[in-house]
């Protein structure tokens, strides 16, 4: 059911907020009988897949499934922020569970924008009635990340006429999440025209599902290889119809597949939170909680309550974008991915240390919530990979623009700091003008080719997008009277002398690391960005860190 969205004159894809709550308030609800804390902890030690479980989730009891199929092929089409929101509540309750229900989701993208509409009715319409497992077959063993580098084959087999009548499959696929278990999957394979997605059912002669994986975390989804020899499939199940764009739909779905990543990640990150927050008020330590301690709070709490906010800001306003109708937002899927994932790996770790001696313990789950959460720093591209991806596009989307892109931003944050001086935005603005003339001085030295270099870009074009989204929200909530603005202004300051930090130092490391600037060049640069300005950004943290401190914890 479309919504429309008055400030902005167009309908938004997706559910009503009432809809959206009653489809997360589904999801809540099977904490209590299919998802129960000693479930979870089972599934986890015995590295159980709980096929019955996740069928359950599907079926027409539940039907979560039905939340990303468009009503015309029977489901209640949701949209990204509805996804968004209801993989970040499952993933709350187990991120391995989550991954088992998001390969179906994954499954059935590259049917979503690239079948014909008779598959469409076909496939998603079997998927809708809640009886199917599907699996997205594309990591290759020697491939990883680097579709382009697919071995697997689908040579065309035609009738005496010569008319193509289906394909011939050989090949290996690896770290297929639910692939032992999987109804049908969506195969990337080369044909002579290029990558193409087909259709492969279970059962299907030559086509072996195998042995799961033994696996570090998330051991409550199944994770399997799969080996084609021969195997033939009809050529009504090319999805689309015409060979060669497998990698064009593959693409397409990027922006918004990685974002659902993201989301995995923050329900994680907020599952910790959730356990060692409550924990500080009742921990006695030396005479007083651990809640009243800097050490435990400013240290292992704040500035990962702060990364876990800044995220989903980032991500709410990228969802918005995708029911707004945006298509090509590949970038900004890889930073709230890369963010967020990053963000929630340090919120796993720092929750054990938090912890002491339990957080080491299977009963108190933080251990098994680090466990889980480091994957999502590795699937759907690593944070490697989407480094390259945000430095590559940004920077030639800078230069295409001459600077414009990142100035934006500037100026918006310069404007935003004349009537909202409590958000940081002053140093956002410091920021993106800074790493707009860094980008420029990159290419103009030919350094895009130094990795490290781009890296070091990657991560600060993530923290002043990041950075912008969180001044953005408190703007909003402090418009609207939102009790939430008090916190969320103080995070955002805290936030934003993180984004200065972060680009005062990687300026240091390309100007100083790459041993191309004299020092009088690096001396006029510093000059240009404001360096001095940007390093002395810290001014009041404690004191916000005091402020955010007495929210979560509750300290009157």
């Amino acid at each position: 059911m479309a919504i429309s969205n008055p400030e902005a004159g167009n309908v938004l894809k997706g559910l009503d907020s009432e809809s959206r709550q009653m489809v997360i308030d589904t999801v809540r609800q099977l904490r209590k009988r299919l998802l129960t804390k000693d479930k979870i902890l089972e599934f986890d030690k015995e590295e159980y897949f709980p096929e019955e479980v996740i069928r359950e989730m599907l079926g027409p009891d539940i039907g979560l499934q039905l939340l990303f199929i468009p009503e015309a092929y029977g489901g209640i089409g949701g949209g990204a922020r509805d996804c968004f929101e209801v993989i970040r509540e499952i993933s709350n309750i187990c991120l391995g569970v989550a991954t088992g229900f998001f390969a179906v989701q994954l499954g059935a993208d590259p049917l979503l924008v690239g079948a014909t509409e008779e598959q469409k009715q076909k496939w998603l319409g079997a998927i809708a009635q809640g009886d199917t497992l599907v699996a997205y077959a594309v990591t290759e063993p020697g491939a990883g990340s680097n579709l382009a580098a697919l071995k697997t084959k689908a040579e065309p087999v035609s009738n005496d006429s010569g008319e193509i009548t289906g394909y011939k499959i050989n090949g290996t696929k690896q770290f297929i999440s639910t692939g032992g278990y999987a109804d049908f999957i969506t195969l990337l394979a080369n044909t002579p025209e290029g990558p193409s997605f087909f259709v492969v059912e279970k059962g299907t002669k030559g086509f072996v599902q195998g042995k799961g994986e033994e696996k570090h975390g998330i051991r409550a989804s199944n994770t399997s290889p799969l080996s084609f020899t021969d195997v033939f499939v009809p050529a009504e199940n090319l999805i689309g119809g015409v060979p060669g764009n497998g990698m064009k739909q593959a693409v397409m779905v990027f922006g918004y597949t990685r974002l659902m990543v993201a989301a995995m990640g923050l329900g994680a990150g907020k599952a910790a939170l959730d356990i060692v927050i409550p924990y500080a008020k009742e921990r006695i330590q030396f005479g007083s909680s651990l809640s009243e301690k800097q050490g435990y709070t400013h240290k292992l709490i704040v500035p990962n309550a702060v990364k876990l906010e800044a995220a989903t800001a980032y991500a709410e306003e990228v969802a918005l974008r995708l029911d707004s109708g945006e298509k090509d937002l590949q970038v900004e899927g890889a930073i709230s991915k890369l963010f967020a994932t990053e963000a929630t790996n340090k919120i796993a770790d720092d929750a054990i240390q938090a912890l002491g001696g339990y957080g080491y313990i299977a009963e108190f789950e933080v251990e098994k919530i680090k466990r889980d959460v480091k994957i999502t720093c590795i699937y759907e591209g690593t944070s490697e990979i989407l480094q390259n991806i945000i430095s590559t596009f940004r920077w030639k989307k800078t230069r295409k623009s001459k600077g414009g892109y990142y100035m934006s931003i500037s100026s918006e944050m310069e404007e935003m700091d004349k009537s909202f001086k409590d958000a940081g935005c002053r140093y956002y603005a410091l920021a993106a003008k800074a790493l707009n003339d860094t980008i420029m001085l990159v290419n103009d030295n030919r350094l895009t080719k130094q990795q490290y270099v781009m890296f070091a870009l990657a991560d600060m074009m993530t923290y002043v997008e990041v950075g912008a989204s969180m001044a953005r929200k408190a703007m909003n909530l402090d418009k609207t009277g939102n009790p939430e603005a008090k916190k969320i202004k103080s995070m955002s300051r805290l936030f934003a002398n993180d984004t200065a930090q972060l680009v005062a130092q990687n300026i240091l490391k390309i100007l100083r690391g790459s041993g191309v600037f004299d020092q009088q060049t690096v001396s006029e640069f510093m000059e240009r960005v404001a360096f001095n300005e940007l390093i002395c950004s810290y001014e009041n943290i404690i004191k916000d860190m005091d402020i955010v401190a007495d929210i979560l914890f509750e300290r009157s």
